[in-house]
């Protein structure tokens, strides 16, 4: 059997340390980048035989030098471009139709682009009140069923915060925007990751009755080690699979994909690492002390009278 439980505070340093620099990355300007339909303006897809370097060069002579432009490879170009009214667009896309072939033009005003915003928003909000309260009628028989439900969103809210961090890294690296696609996949992920979550409180509550162990931590240990090979190995499959669409297809569905590729293995993170351990510090009432033994966050705790005061009187 691992001791998973032992080693808790360095899963959750290793979150915490993502997690941290994503939110720096976020918070400071030129990280997430929003594609269109979060941001108005225009996007292009075109083919072309130029390359990536003389079609900037084209654009700028046609007035849009702050073009944003994505190579999909074979010729095939994304281009972003701020809102333009339907006299510079007919203009736009005949001189963009000299040198190529558009496959796609769309237009987003600033009214729609902030009514995708607020339904995105409300979409993960939905979702994560329905989990939390199928979680807890779920487990209406153990003792204290809120706490399943609410690990099991503090799950959730690990695994969204990893796939923005990355996100993040990749916006500010290599231009990645998020589109509706990508909330689509945070949708797929936050399912995903319940369904792994949910293998693994169901182990704890088959194991409870059957007097496995009085503790509740060698509970906990006993069945992620039960389901630890069930759980790998179905990620595994799922990213192989993942990852061959990223591979072979790509294209406009590539951050769908990678947005899937980064949520299932935070999500398989987080059931194994975060929200089946919370559930034990939660038994335990060992909030403060964890967080005291965590490198780092053990010298906050110490910095905050009122953390400092409940680590005390714990100790």
């Amino acid at each position: 059997m691992v001791d998973f439980v032992g080693k808790k505070r360095w899963f959750m340093l290793a979150s915490a340390v993502l997690i941290l620099a994503g939110v720096i990355s976020l918070a400071v300007p030129g990280g997430l980048k929003t594609g269109i339909e979060f941001d108005s303006g225009t996007s292009i897809t075109l083919s072309t035989s130029l390359t990536l370097d003389e079609l900037r060069d084209k654009l700028a002579e046609m007035g849009h030098g702050e073009a944003v432009i994505q190579s999909f490879g074979d010729g095939e170009y994304f281009i972003r471009t701020r809102e333009v009214d339907p006299v510079e667009q007919d203009d736009l896309e005949f001189k963009l139709s000299q040198i190529g072939t558009i496959e796609g033009f769309d237009a987003v005003s600033p009214m729609i682009a902030s009514e995708t915003v607020h339904n995105a928003a409300i979409a993960v909000a939905v979702a994560a009140v329905a989990i939390l309260l199928y979680i807890t009628w779920a487990f209406r028989r153990m003792p204290s069923p809120f706490r399943y439900g609410t690990c099991a969103i503090v799950a959730l809210i690990h695994d969204v915060l990893i796939v923005l961090a990355v996100f993040s890294f990749l916006g500010r690296a290599y231009g990645w925007e998020i589109d509706p696609m990508f909330i689509t996949a945070l949708l797929a992920v936050i399912g995903y990751s319940v369904n792994d979550t949910i293998v693994i409180f169901d182990r704890i509550r088959e194991t409870l009755p059957r007097g496995a162990a009085s503790d509740f931590a060698t509970v906990v240990n006993t069945s992620l080690t039960a389901t630890l090979g069930r759980s790998l190995n179905t990620s595994i499959t799922t990213l192989l699979a993942v990852l061959a669409i990223y591979l072979f297809v790509g294209g406009t569905i590539k951050t769908f994909v990678m947005a899937l590729f980064v949520g299932i293995i935070a999500g398989t993170y987080s059931s194994i690492f975060i929200a089946a351990l919370l559930l034990v510090i939660w038994e335990r009432g060992d909030w403060s002390g964890t967080l005291a033994k965590v490198p780092v966050l053990g010298w906050v705790t110490a910095k905050i009278p009122v953390l400092r005061r409940l680590s005390v009187q714990q100790a």
